[in-house]
This record gives structure tokens, C-alpha cells and sequence, in this order.
């Protein structure tokens, strides 16, 4: 079975529906979620679908703690989905091309660091987009550079408020986030 693990500091709404998807579709397993947030939301999520959850600090991340837990799993891929701190180069080398995230906007645009969630919704408002969208890629030692995987857009209309754009946002990684996981890791 291929084994997936997930990083999230928030509500966890990707991270159920990844979740929910492979329980269903039995390609894959998700064996372990990791949160930086004791609070966060995605441990409950994660506890119904009896999915082991891991709570660290930004220190245990930066000083190996995380990568040898993430090591005794050894997950075929490693999935960050709505995961806000920069992940560390050592866990990145040790795991090459097996890093994905999804980023709330069509990368190069609106990424870098602090540009996530409403952040990012508001930036593509306030500078008249007409498109917006999602991007699948690939996690290297900088934010939102890795080589794209998937990219999905949706239309930004003059009348759209952050708000309505994010919703438009969460609709395209619900759709598409589980699937192009799916076809990485059956394709390879």
C-alpha cells in the first residue's frame, strides 16, 4: 500500500477530503498527519477517519525531531496541504520529489512567503485579476518554487470579493487535490 503522510497548521479541510478520498478509493493510505497548531482543526478531522495525528513546534521541525518521525513511517509521498511554515531542506533532501503542496493561486503568481490563504485572495482582488486559480507543485528549499505538477484557473469577476474567490479556490482543490495525488502516485 502507498503510504501518504500530510502537514497542516489549520482547519484541514484538503487534509480530510485526502483523507476521505483514499479511505474510498484504497490506492493509497494515509498513515499519519502532522500540525505545528495544537488547536488546529485538522487533528479532529483526522481522528474521525482514525488517522494518527502528531503535533510538533517549529523547533522540532528545524531540529530533525519531525524527519525521524516522518522516517520510522516512511511514506511514498508527503503531502502539504494548507501547511504555513517553510518546510526544512533536510526533510526535503531526504525525500526528493516525493514533497507535493497546493498553493491558492496560479504559481509564479502570488507566492513566496506570507502569501497564503486570504492573503492571497485579497492580492488578486485588489490587483484586478481576471483569473486566479490553483497549482499543485512540488516542494523545494524555496516557497512556491518547486516545478509545477497541476495548475487549474477559475475567472475572477469585477464583482468578486476575497471572500468569493476563496470560495471559488476551495471548490478547485476539493475537486482536483485527491485526484492529481492519485495520478502521481499510480503514474509514478
Amino acid at each position: 500500500m502507498i503510504k501518504i503522510v500530510i502537514f497542516a497548521s489549520g482547519s484541514g479541510t484538503n487534509a480530510e477530503n485526502i483523507i476521505r478520498y483514499f479511505k474510498a478509493t484504497k490506492t493509497a493510505s494515509v498513515e499519519a498527519v502532522f500540525t505545528n497548531k495544537a488547536d488546529a482543526q485538522v487533528i479532529q478531522r483526522a481522528e474521525k477517519y482514525q488517522v494518527p495525528s502528531q503535533v510538533f513546534s517549529k523547533n522540532d521541525l528545524e531540529t530533525g525531531k519531525v524527519l525521524q518521525e516522518i522516517n520510522t513511517i516512511q511514506p511514498d509521498l508527503i503531502v502539504l496541504a494548507g501547511f504555513l511554515l517553510k518546510f526544512p531542506e533536510t526533510i526535503v533532501a531526504a525525500y526528493p520529489d516525493k514533497i507535493i503542496n497546493i498553493h491558492p493561486a496560479l504559481l509564479p503568481k502570488y507566492g513566496g512567503k506570507g502569501m497564503y490563504g486570504m492573503h492571497v485572495h485579497r492580492a488578486v482582488v485588489e490587483n484586478k485579476e481576471s483569473k486566479t486559480g490553483i497549482t499543485i507543485h512540488y516542494v523545494n528549499e524555496n516557497y512556491d518554487e518547486g516545478n509545477v505538477i497541476f495548475q487549474k484557473e477559475v475567472t475572477v469577476l469585477i464583482s468578486d470579493t476575497p471572500e468569493v474567490v476563496a470560495a471559488k479556490i476551495h471548490e478547485l482543490e476539493q475537486d482536483h487535490f485527491p485526484v492529481v495525488i492519485e495520478k502521481l502516485i499510480t503514474n509514478g
